[in-house]
């Protein structure tokens, strides 16, 4: 772990001390470590250097809008691959909120929720997206009663940094 040292204005110490204390940090660094990897993420999907994330699309929308549950469900149909769980709740007698976990290339999981928080009838569409490393393994575990190691490949998915 490297160290170093910043100075801050008396204002913006408290500032940010008072920040540190209503989120719950333990203490400065641990802020520091969360808004240097927000910053980091943020820098990377603008320079297109994201290959590839996990995110969630969560969203809100009125199931009486006119086909707007069945066009969702086409979509999420049409990006399966992208799709890794879905959630939906009835917010009241008109308005669900859906929230998506998805993977894949970063631009194809943009791809994908620009589409759908386009659509007629949704609204606050948020996507929040990680990039991430994917490596694969290959490495045996043992199944059934003769414990016998089989040999499968796994993919594996780290957020980065």
């Amino acid at each position: 772990m490297e160290r170093f040292t910043i100075s801050l204005d008396a204002d913006l110490a408290t500032e940010f001390d008072t920040l540190i204390k209503a989120r719950g940090y333990g203490n400065r660094s641990e802020a520091v470590r969360d808004m240097l990897r927000n910053q980091l993420e943020a820098f990377r999907q603008e320079r297109g250097e994201a290959r590839h994330c996990v995110a969630n699309l969560s969203y809100v929308y009125n199931h009486h809008e006119r086909d707007l549950a069945e066009r969702l469900t086409h979509l999420q149909h049409d990006y399966h691959n992208l799709t890794v769980s879905a959630m939906h709740a009835h917010l009241d007698h008109e308005h669900c909120i859906e929230s998506l976990i998805l993977r894949g290339p970063s631009a194809e999981v943009r791809d994908f929720a620009n589409v759908l928080m386009s659509q007629r009838g949704v609204r606050h569409g948020q996507l929040n997206m990680v990039s991430v490393e994917i490596g694969t393994d290959r490495h045996g575990h043992p199944h059934g009663r003769d414990d016998a190691a089989h040999a499968h490949r796994h993919e594996h998915i780290k957020p980065k940094n």
